[in-house]
Parts: structure tokens; sequence; C-alpha cells
């Protein structure tokens, strides 16, 4: 009788842990954006790929936190600071040819607090010789009332 006993004790008291551990995706700390919070975030990618197809990389890096603590990762470097990513960025795009035009694509906006959010998708670059195109991460912070990019990471499929 006393096993029987200890054995239901231990059962109601696992109950709880049990059930916390099987909290769907849906019930942890990210949330479903706001309408408002998810366009915002769009539209920071799409001001982005406008400037980049009108050939202005400095318009294009708006989006991004101008912050030494920027983080860039691609190609299996990581870049820190505002400053080296814009750097590499204008060196590796030297001409409106190589900058192609620019699309992003199958977003999926994560929404984690009132001041970060993460957005998934693919990019692709439509140039003349060839179509480049891969996935990226980007982690977002809500800087001065405004969505940044304070984290990118960019693969490539090519």
């Amino acid at each position: 009788m006393r096993h029987t006993s200890l054995l239901l004790s231990a059962l109601v008291l696992a109950l709880p842990l049990a059930t916390a551990c099987q909290a769907t995706p849906h019930s942890s700390t990210a949330t479903t954006p706001s309408s408002a919070d998810e366009a915002a975030l769009r539209a920071v990618l799409a001001e982005q790929a406008e400037a980049w197809n009108m050939g202005d990389i400095d318009g294009f890096m708006e989006g991004y936190w101008q912050s030494p603590d920027l983080r860039f990762a691609s190609g299996g470097t990581v870049t820190r600071g505002y400053r080296d990513t814009l750097a590499g960025y204008k060196a590796r795009y030297t001409s409106r040819e190589v900058m192609g035009t620019l699309d992003f694509s199958d977003l999926d906006v994560v929404k984690l607090s009132e001041h970060a959010a993460i957005v998934h998708g693919r990019w692709q670059l439509t140039r003349a010789e060839d179509t480049p195109s891969g996935l990226f991460t980007l982690v977002f912070r809500r800087i001065g009332g405004e969505w940044k990019i304070i984290s990118d990471t960019t693969t490539s499929a090519d």
C-alpha cells in the first residue's frame, strides 16, 4: 500500500512537469506578430530591396543597426560592426551589373517579444549571367521605435 501511495504521489508531482514539457511552439515565449509589427518588419525588407535595386547600398544598409555590435554571417565568415559590413557589401558589389535585382520571398516572421523578432526567408539576385540565391535569418530589435536588423545570417544555395 505504501508503494502505491508513493507511486501515486510521484505521478501527481510529475504531471505538471510532463505537461510543461509538451508545450507547443505556440505556447512558448514566441508570439504571433501583430499585423502592424509584421507590416513594419516586412517594410524594412521591402525598403532594402528597393534601395538595392536602385544601386543604393547605403540605402540598403539603413535596415541594419548602425552599431559596432551588428553581426553579419555569410560564407563561413562573421563580420562585426556596421562599418565593416557596409565595406564588405561595397567591396563585393562594385557595379549595378554585379548587384543585379534583389528579391526576397518566403518570409516567415516570428515575434519574440515587444522588442525582438526573427525573420526567415529566401533571397535571389537576378543578373545577366546568373541567379544566385539562398536563405537568411534576420534578428530584429526595436530600437528607438524602429525595427533594425542586429544579426544577419545569410547562406548561399550556389
